[in-house]
């Protein structure tokens, strides 16, 4: 499928997955992939554990999706738990499996430990990991961007310019972190033209599926929780039902506001569910298309 597949508005959609561990998990990706490849999207990531832990089952989904289906397979790749050389040979793995597409991320490290510090003989960070795999061949890279600031960051223009370093070494787009405050992700943007990046900033939208599980992704990765946005899913602890109705409109309503601003293209942490994702793909307007008669 062509990477610049988008549908008949113009509006480009990209879907991230997680490897599954257990025969139920498989299952359910692979009927929320079946659903949603409908859509046509520009492509689909394959997550990689934040201490490289999932990568034969990241592998493994990969080469299912190559196999299977026409869909652009795009999996994660960290420096986190292997050499320069242990990384190569794996991005060449995947050159030789068709796979054109990569997303390179510094990672993050194992749980018991609190501070990043860079593998022996490895690539010390997302920069280094870009200009590693683009002199193993020309992958097209996504790399992590950062609206509310990396919580490792020294400030947020320290975080601009290591996302600037990252875009110069060779990726071609940066997805961000999820946000739900519309206006954080413009003034992000505003930043990020101001300070010279010119590559595209896709916002990465994240469909609500269990607040409390929202609010523990947040307080991990820095990313704010509005308090609006804790009243909508006050008292819906036990109604599903009602949850996931609130959860479609306030992903709707979030992403109808960026495409008036003119945003174009999202990407989809999707939780290997896509009742809600295909939804919000719905309501903007990217649908299958109907068959050739």
């Amino acid at each position: 499928m062509s990477e610049n597949k988008e549908n008949k508005n113009g509006t480009k959609v990209s879907f991230e997955f997680f490897p599954p561990n257990t025969e139920a998990m498989e299952k359910t990706l692979w009927t929320s992939i079946t659903h949603l490849s409908a859509l046509e999207p520009r492509f689909v990531s394959v997550t990689y554990g934040a201490d490289g832990s999932t990568r034969e089952r990241t592998h493994a989904a990969v080469s299912r999706i190559r196999k299977e289906t026409n869909l652009t397979a795009a999996p994660h790749l960290t420096c986190i738990g292997a050499s320069q050389g242990e990384i190569e040979d794996i991005a060449r793995e995947y050159w030789d499996l068709g796979v054109r597409h990569l997303v390179a991320l510094r990672g993050d490290p194992p749980k018991d430990v609190q501070h990043y510090t860079p593998h022996p003989g490895g690539f010390a960070y997302a920069a280094d990991l870009v200009e590693g795999l683009k002199r193993v061949a020309d992958f097209d890279i996504s790399v992590a961007a950062f609206p509310e600031v990396h919580p490792e960051a020294a400030s947020a223009q320290s975080d601009l310019d290591i996302l600037k370093r990252k875009l110069d070494a060779g990726a071609s787009r940066a997805i961000t972190q999820f946000f739900f405050d519309v206006d954080l992700y413009l003034r992000f943007r505003d930043r990020c033209v101001a300070a010279g990046i010119t590559s595209t900033i896709v916002p990465g939208i994240l469909p609500i599926t269990r607040f409390p599980q929202l609010t523990r992704f947040a307080e991990q990765c820095g990313a704010s929780v509005p308090d609006w946005l804790h009243d909508r899913f006050a008292g819906l602890d036990d109604d599903p039902d009602t949850r996931k109705l609130i959860a479609a409109s306030v992903a709707i309503e979030q992403v109808r506001s960026l495409q008036k601003e003119g945003i174009d293209e999202f990407h989809f942490y999707t939780l290997n569910r896509s009742e809600l994702t295909f939804a919000i793909c719905h309501a903007l307007g990217v649908r299958p298309q109907p068959a050739a008669a």
